[in-house]
């Protein structure tokens, strides 16, 4: 009957459509976000170099006895086009080209995408040999419908006027399908026809549809005069094929696609925009209506709008503030941290008396671990708001910020925008994390993009790429954290007020375990009181709300099953980690718990268990630290000193040997320009001085010097450790020793003086960590000792040094002090 019958491939990759039917000779524009459809597309389609070449079958989903599955006759059909989109959703879109019908044999593979074994029914190109008679009579009969339903639409369309000039010569084969896929019918009534593989059939399933599409379009025209519909005429790139789409008045589109756009208006209009937003979001829904859904512009122009809708330019939460209440919940939340929490309790207040103040931007320094996120996060909880947090570190391309121009596909707003939409209020806590980790590339600098974000007297109009119109930030709160501000644009760092946020000690850690660590990984509801004597009323019942902490289950154990001892949590701490934070010390207290829960699972131990000293040991093994330095300080040409990371304070052990050669000066340990330079001044100053304290110097240019600081691998640099290069040398020419229970800090110069450095309280940390119990500090440093906590400065002797004859005095038992000599 088919006349040179066109193979089409026994093996097909199915895609399943939902509720639609592609009828050959007709295109169809489909949607595919399900996980087998876009693999399909991905590894059939989008990765090919011919996928114009590939047949596809498009099968409609039907459901029989409850369960979904494939209908047994689908489509062959050619993909003519294919879009991505990634926002709001992943989905590809495809302009399908229907082909032939085929009937699905079996399906042969069903993951990562399903492929069928086919049998072709029909021809691709519609030519019939032979036609009987009642074939003839019937597509007669259906041509005259055919033009009869033609004169009733727009006849000054030229879509219309094209299709009434092709529709005598078109085949036999395709009308009914052609005409089927432009008149309105319902799903089932189209699957009628997908399933009419006979002519005669399918040509008495089609006519009825017609003539009921007539007499809609007749009774329309009776009830108004205005125009009923019009006709789009699809040009294949393929010659002889014209494929055609019926579309409803005034641009919309059919079914699913008419109510989203109806959504979207009336999403427009309650979103409470400005005028100028409003203005913007008409013109881009005008645009949107009159622009087919196959057209690559028609997704960026929806996401567009659906951002614009999206964004709560209305709505905002009343802040709840309490200064008392704020207060008894950051003691709750956090322990110590005093100088941090007393700013923002001021900021707090300010915000109270003022709602509306513009800044300040607040920025957390510190080491990692020490709490500065849950601050945030404790920030926006006391006062009603929303939370969000946005990680800066590594991004390189401003776009991250600002957002992406919408000049492609694919552009979607920056992080700010982004973060408003998530949350859905204008007035949140945006905490910027790792603000000293952003990096300049190719795509601009991000830190000169926040820069607007920043500035309260212009973040009142922030201009996203994406969305090109201002938006209002000046009600978000903008808190940022470091670790370092070394690396922070200065331009930048003017638009915050920087709190340095330090180290905690032994103490603070031990209760922070107790408080929080231990209830955490335990999973226990821990009810607090408030204690502020001014929330009680005359009945002595406290006024302000009780806080509940639940914290999420860990490891499963429950509080009565185990029992860790304040004397092994010290050992923990002092023993087994050695840092600023605690984010450590959780990770050991983890594996404490996961031991515990292997023997409460084996049932292998008496509850509750007990962890003490011996347990600790055998859980987490040999101590990892070990507090006595007095090893490293047995020979002479080594001396103490400390130093600020980012990560906080350490101890560094400064070596130095000498050795026969030509005068010079090694230095290893991977050292910056500033440290290399305090080298050479502290070598300078002992051959200069050297004389006065009896070193033998004379000779230095037959000797070689190394000096060498460990953990090499580990950048280091900054001046602070001046005076503990002078002190190894002169040990090192005096063959004394440096006293092993003794640090130092503090810069020199060529006249011998010591100059302030910054960073004492975490260096004191660091030395009071390691059980250090004397530390040479410069005169002028000695007004911080205010923030170090009084349980450390008992347990520390400070000696305040101005000259670097001070700091040899005290730096050697012997005590080196200037030979007397002679003024004859």
């Amino acid at each position: 009957m088919f006349k040179g019958r066109r193979a089409i491939p026994s093996r097909l990759p199915v895609l399943l459509l939902e509720n639609l039917v592609l009828l050959p000779g007709s295109s169809l524009v489909v949607q595919v976000s399900d996980p087998r459809g876009m693999n399909l597309v991905d590894a059939h389609l989008w990765q090919s170099d011919d996928w114009k070449d590939q047949y596809v079958g498009v099968v409609p989903r039907v459901a029989t006895d409850n369960k979904t599955g494939f209908h047994s006759t689908g489509t062959a059909a050619r993909v003519q086009q294919i879009t991505s989109r990634s926002h709001p959703r992943p989905l590809f879109s495809l302009l399908l080209i229907g082909q032939c019908r085929i009937r699905i044999d079996d399906i042969t593979q069903e993951v990562p995408y399903a492929i069928a074994k086919v049998t072709q029914l029909e021809n691709p190109n519609f030519q019939v040999t032979s036609v009987t008679s009642e074939v003839e009579s019937l597509a007669k009969n259906f041509r005259t419908s055919a033009h009869e339903l033609l004169e009733l639409l727009d006849v000054q369309s030229p879509s219309v006027g094209k299709l009434k000039e092709i529709l005598d010569s078109l085949p036999v084969g395709t009308l009914p399908d052609l005409f089927t896929s432009i008149v309105k019918c319902s799903f089932q009534e189209k699957l009628e026809v997908l399933d009419a593989v006979g002519l005669s059939d399918r040509y008495k399933v089609a006519q009825p549809l017609m003539l009921r599409q007539i007499e809609t379009l007749k009774m329309l025209k009776r009830a108004s005069n205005s125009s009923i519909g019009n006709v789009i005429v699809k040009k294949s790139t393929t010659p002889s094929k014209n494929l055609i789409n019926f579309t409803k008045p005034q641009g919309k589109l059919p079914g699913r696609d008419e109510d989203d756009v109806a959504e979207l208006e009336q999403k427009i209009k309650t979103a409470g925009m400005p005028e100028h937003a409003l203005q913007a979001a008409n013109k881009e829904m005008k645009r949107l209506k009159s622009m087919p859904q196959h057209f690559p512009d028609y997704a960026v122009c929806r996401n567009y709008i659906e951002c614009l809708v999206n964004l709560p330019w209305a709505k905002s939460t009343t802040d709840t503030l309490e200064i008392e209440k704020a207060r008894a919940e950051l003691e709750i939340d956090h322990y110590g941290m005093e100088k941090l929490k007393k700013r923002i309790l001021e900021f707090l207040a300010v915000r109270q008396l003022k709602n509306k103040m513009k800044g300040p931007i607040l920025c957390f320094v510190g080491p990692p671990g020490v709490g500065k996120t849950s601050i945030g996060r404790s920030i926006a909880n006391i006062m009603g708001r929303k939370f969000h947090r946005i990680s800066l570190g590594g991004i390189c391309d401003q776009s991250d910020i600002r957002g992406h121009r919408r000049t492609y596909i694919g552009s979607m707003p920056g992080r700010i925008i982004e973060g408003l939409r998530t949350v859905g209020v204008n007035n949140p806590v945006f905490l910027l994390d790792e603000v000293d980790k952003l990096n300049r590339g190719v795509h601009g600098d991000p830190a000169a993009a926040l820069l607007e974000v920043l500035d309260p007297e212009q973040n009142h109009s922030f201009v996203d790429h994406f969305v090109n119109i201002p938006f209002d930030l000046s009600q978000v709160i903008f808190i940022a954290t470091a670790n370092s501000t070394s690396t922070i644009p200065s331009a930048l760092m003017d638009r915050m007020e920087v709190i340095h946020v330090t180290g905690y000690t032994q103490e603070e850690k031990v209760e922070i375990a107790a408080r929080h660590l231990i209830p955490k990984q335990l999973h226990v509801i821990s009810l607090y009181l408030c204690t502020q004597k001014c929330c009680y009323n005359a009945h002595g019942l406290c006024t302000l709300v009780m806080w509940y902490f639940t914290y999420t289950q860990h490891h499963g154990i429950a509080p009565d099953q185990m029992e860790i001892l304040t004397d092994t949590i010290t050992q923990m701490v002092v023993h087994y980690t050695r840092e600023a934070g605690v984010r450590n010390l959780e990770r050991q207290i983890g594996a404490v718990c996961r031991a515990a829960a292997v023997k409460i699972a084996s049932k292998a131990a008496n509850l509750p268990i007990i962890v003490d000293l011996s347990a600790l040991e055998e859980i987490l093994g040999p101590i990892m630290f070990d507090r006595d330095v007095s090893e490293m300080l047995s020979r002479p040409g080594v001396a103490t000193g400390l130093a600020w990371t980012s990560t906080g304070g350490e101890i560094t052990f400064v070596e130095a040997t000498k050795m026969s050669g030509t005068g010079e000066l090694v230095l290893t340990g991977q050292l910056g320009d500033v440290m290399k330079e305090s080298a050479q001044i502290a070598l300078n100053w002992i051959r200069s001085n050297g004389h006065r304290f009896g070193l033998q110097c004379g000779s230095l240019d037959k000797v070689d010097i190394h000096i060498h600081f460990p953990a090499g691998a580990v950048g280091k640099d900054g001046p602070s450790a001046g005076v503990t290069i002078v002190t190894v040398l002169a040990s090192l020419f005096s063959g004394h020793c440096v006293r092993s229970d003794i640090a130092m800090t503090g810069e020199v110069t060529l006249r011998g003086q010591v100059l302030p450095v910054g960073g004492i309280k975490d260096k004191v940390l660091a030395a009071h960590r390691v059980g250090i119990r004397h530390v040479i500090l410069p005169k002028k440093n000695e007004r911080d000792l205010r923030e170090i906590p009084a349980s450390v400065k008992t347990e520390l002797e400070f000696i305040f040094v101005s000259t670097i004859d001070d700091v040899l005095l005290h730096a050697f038992d012997v005590g080196m002090k200037p030979l007397l000599t002679s003024k004859l």
